[in-house]
């Protein structure tokens, strides 16, 4: 074999590297824009039917969504492919599938009847979400680590316990409508005040995976898995999410 042969072959392997590497690069890019269809499809799926089960695909498909941002940023860093456009593109995705979205599948499920109440309170709560946004981008940018607490309340954990509220709904009721639609009105606004305060939030950043993590893990799986026997699994999610969120209002107060 030649010199010559063997740079053609190195060559080669060079080009087929930089190819896997713009396949990595898009690769998170895909996991956002997989999470913004699943909101997209929620918008579009609460818009076009009127029935309560129409609204419950819509707020799993939101859920899916939370699927997709958890995992978006991970897939970066595992394969090194973090940028300033992903953070961006992360933060209008999340504006999408759980600002947008939960606003409008909520103001369908239990606002609509209350009127100008009910349109204020779902874009009061859109609003909110969107300067919980920018405020998150403009404290990462000058943070040079990452702080063990989320200043106010994560959008994707404000649109969940909303979204959370419409699959029990329909679990345990059915196609029966929403009839504590003041309530959920009242929860709109303590949602999107908690997203702009400076009420402190556990971001469990600095948690390890080591066997201690693993054992709590399994035995909480295992307590929601025989818990599902008894009552739906989507009623001790919105137990499980009422506790962060007092938690940390209480902690703060």
């Amino acid at each position: 074999m030649t010199i010559a042969n063997v740079d053609q072959i190195k060559k080669h392997f060079r080009r087929k590297k930089v190819k896997l590497k713009n396949v990595l690069f898009v690769l998170p890019s895909a996991f956002t824009l997989a999470g913004v269809f699943c909101g997209f499809y929620a918008i579009v799926r609460s818009l076009t039917e009127n029935n309560q089960e129409a609204l419950y695909q819509a707020a799993i498909a939101i859920f899916f969504a939370g699927f997709f941002d958890m995992f978006d940023g991970r897939v970066a860093r595992l394969t090194k492919t973090q940028t300033d456009f992903g953070v961006q593109l992360d933060s209008l995705a999340d504006m999408v599938s759980f600002g947008v979205a939960p606003a409008v599948v909520v103001y369908k499920w239990a606002l609509l009847p209350l009127g100008s109440w009910g349109f204020f309170a779902a874009f009061f709560f859109l609003a909110c979400g969107a300067v919980r946004l920018a405020r998150f981008n403009v404290m990462a940018a000058r943070s040079a680590k990452p702080s063990k607490f989320f200043t106010g309340l994560p959008i994707p954990l404000a649109a969940s316990m909303l979204i959370i509220l419409v699959v029990a709904h329909f679990k345990i009721f059915g196609n029966i409508p929403v009839q504590r639609n003041f309530s959920v009105l009242l929860l709109m606004f303590f949602l999107g005040l908690l997203m702009v305060s400076n009420v402190p939030y556990w971001s469990f950043k600095d948690a390890k995976l080591d066997v201690k993590t693993v054992i709590i893990l399994l035995i909480c799986v295992g307590i929601i898995w025989w818990l599902g026997t008894f009552f739906p699994v989507s009623l001790f999610l919105v137990l499980l999410l009422s506790v962060y969120i007092i938690a940390g209002f209480s902690r703060w107060i």
